[in-house]
């Protein structure tokens, strides 16, 4: 037996043998980009200190990664899809891990942003890669179930970033953080090789590049303005962004259109249930993103957990994702996508507003409850949606199917991170404002304590500091037999000390008050998007049994034993469509096993006719 497995997938007569080792070196793939940016929010305190890093240039360490990774995932998905699918997860995972090494080398605020932003390059080749290659080398019978382990995946991803950072920070520095997933991406790249047989699209039709680099254009400058104008004002470059976003994105519609192979065919968010899970996706992680950016501060300066502890305390999140994404799989096929979806969404909302009720006494045991309530509303709903999306794709457009998903969850990352994180923001320097007033503390001091929670506790530490130093000046000035002089000098020190107690206190209650805010207000967004989601997406469809068909071709060796009906009268022209579709394939003998495989032949069907 070879080594390198060269056999591809679309060639084989039967499901490829060793598919669910494929997947794990899919899901280890998709660890590490996942992981690069949660483990970061862990060790942003140590880069700051070592790098002298200033509020905007953390914000664009964090976000180098997210911008090119958001905006270059269309194009990449639809250029694996022609040459290699395989291939785009091979050299995105040696990009990656080359920006990784960069990363741990640099010793300047420029330089980790460049290593994130070609990282960020490697993600997102990346990304759509594994979702592509796992909807090519599992028959749609078994598609479900692995999607459900690749969120899974997602999931605790977002929990370990944190876990793994903080161990590796007891002993090592912030680049550790950066070399951790050199290694991973090598087993990775070893393991694609050997376990994932190579896939792309049947046709032979050229990219279309136009419309590639419009999505760039648009995406990339939607995300810089969602980045730019909460944290830094509403500026010449953020208003710049927004004008570029609009255009680019009018460009990109009129032009995909009108193209007979567009790289997505837009004519699909027309789609109830196509442009429902999207949505679903952007509105679930701009709360998951939003609440992880706040409650890892939480726990880190108001609770004073060091990095590994703050890793552990949210384990509890990625238990209850895999727990969901278990359920998901029992009540999809029983009660439809529709009611899954929703109340996962629901438990998300649910959990925002359990955080509401933080306050300066709340402890970690306040915080589990909503965790664990958050994790399952994750595992609830994007397992479905997933399987929604790629099934809207027919099996030549799967690397794109891939990053319409992962686009729709980064904008959502993104903005959840940008909107929630300015609300934090103001929040937190309007409630601190309000704690100090009256205290004598100095305007400049303020001004610096607003900034963050950390500099909060910065500008309180400095002035605990300076008690000190008057202590001991008192203490030597009594020694030295000058007591009027150490009285007065002692009494400047109990005052500066209880000045730095009530200042501490202040920054903590600002800051536990601000979670609290920011929390209901992510619970509105949520809310109102569930409301939406549940509008937009179709009612139930039950699985009735039919003769055995062909089969899909691109999952060599399924057959499609049933088709699906809907239970109720069609919704929308688009659920019609997708009946007739249905009857069609019955017509033919080709069945299909999940209402998503029926979403997808309507999809299909329509991108044709258009065509």
């Amino acid at each position: 037996m070879r080594l390198v497995i060269n056999e591809p997938v679309e060639r084989m007569d039967r499901p490829y043998a060793r598919r669910w080792w494929a997947l794990l070196v899919l899901c280890l793939s998709l660890l590490i980009i996942v992981m690069a940016n949660t483990a970061l929010t862990v060790a942003a305190p140590d880069m700051t200190q070592d790098l002298g890093l200033s509020s905007a240039d953390l914000q664009w360490v964090i976000d180098g990664y997210t911008v090119p990774y958001a905006a270059l995932m269309l194009l990449l998905g639809a250029i694996g899809d022609k040459y290699s699918r395989r291939g785009a997860l091979v050299l995105g995972l040696v990009v990656f891990g080359g920006g990784a090494v960069a990363g741990s080398l640099v010793d300047s605020s420029a330089g980790v942003i460049a290593a994130r932003a070609v990282m960020g390059v490697g993600a997102a080749l990346i990304m759509p890669a594994t979702l592509s290659l796992l909807a090519a080398t599992f028959p749609r019978a078994e598609r479900a179930k692995a999607i459900t382990l690749w969120t899974a995946t997602a999931g605790l991803a977002i929990a370990a970033g944190p876990l793994v950072a903080g161990a590796l920070l007891q002993h090592h520095g912030w680049s550790s953080t950066f070399l951790i997933n050199v290694p991973i991406a090598a087993v990775a790249i070893v393991g694609a090789l050997v376990l994932v047989p190579p896939s792309r699209a049947g046709h032979r039709h050229r990219v279309d590049h136009v419309g590639g680099l419009l999505s760039v254009v648009w995406i990339g400058a939607l995300v810089y303005m969602i980045i730019e104008g909460p944290h830094f004002g509403w500026g010449v470059r953020a208003v710049t962004a927004a004008v570029v976003a609009g255009l680019g994105l009018t460009a990109f519609v009129v032009w995909e259109l009108r193209h007979p192979r567009p790289v997505v065919d837009v004519r699909r968010f027309a789609q109830r249930r196509f442009a429902g899970s999207n949505l679903a996706v952007a509105l679930f992680f701009l709360a998951v993103f939003g609440a992880f950016y706040y409650l890892t501060q939480h726990l880190q300066f108001v609770l004073g957990y060091d990095a590994l502890d703050t890793g552990v305390r949210m384990l509890p999140l990625a238990g209850a994702v895999f727990a969901g994404s278990a359920l998901t799989g029992y009540l999809t096929p029983r009660v439809g996508m529709r009611l899954t979806v929703t109340a996962g969404m629901v438990g998300g909302t649910a959990a925002l507003a359990l955080l509401t009720r933080v306050d300066a006494a709340s402890s970690y045991g306040d915080l589990v409850l909503p965790l664990v309530i958050l994790g399952l509303a994750i595992g609830l709903a994007l397992s479905p949606c997933t399987d929604a999306i790629m099934g809207a794709f027919p099996e030549s457009e799967l690397g794109v199917g891939g990053a319409v998903n992962d686009t729709s969850l980064e904008l959502g990352g993104s903005l959840g991170i940008a909107l929630l994180g300015s609300v934090l923001a103001s929040s937190y320097s309007s409630h601190l404002s309000d704690a100090t007033r009256g205290g004598g503390l100095p305007a400049d001091a303020l001004a610096t304590a607003q900034d963050s929670v950390g500099a909060g506790y910065a500008v309180a530490r400095g002035i605990g500091d300076k008690a000190r130093q008057l202590g001991e000046q008192a203490a030597r000035a009594g020694h030295g037999g000058h007591t009027e002089k150490a009285a007065q000098l002692k009494a400047q020190s109990d005052q500066l000390a209880h000045g730095a107690r009530q200042m501490a206190d202040a920054v903590g209650s600002s800051f536990s008050d601000a979670v609290a805010h920011t929390s209901l207000v992510g619970a509105v967004i949520l809310g109102v998007g569930t409301v939406l989601v549940a509008v937009l997406l179709p009612r139930k469809e039950r699985a009735v049994p039919t003769p055995t068909g062909t089969g899909d071709a691109g999952a060599a060796g399924d057959t499609g034993p049933a088709k699906t009906e809907s239970a109720s009268e069609p919704e929308s022209a688009s659920e019609a469509a997708t009946e007739t579709g249905t009857a069609t394939g019955m017509a033919t003998g080709t069945g299909t096993a999940t209402g998503t495989d029926v979403e997808s032949a309507s999809a299909s069907a329509e991108s044709a006719a258009a065509r």
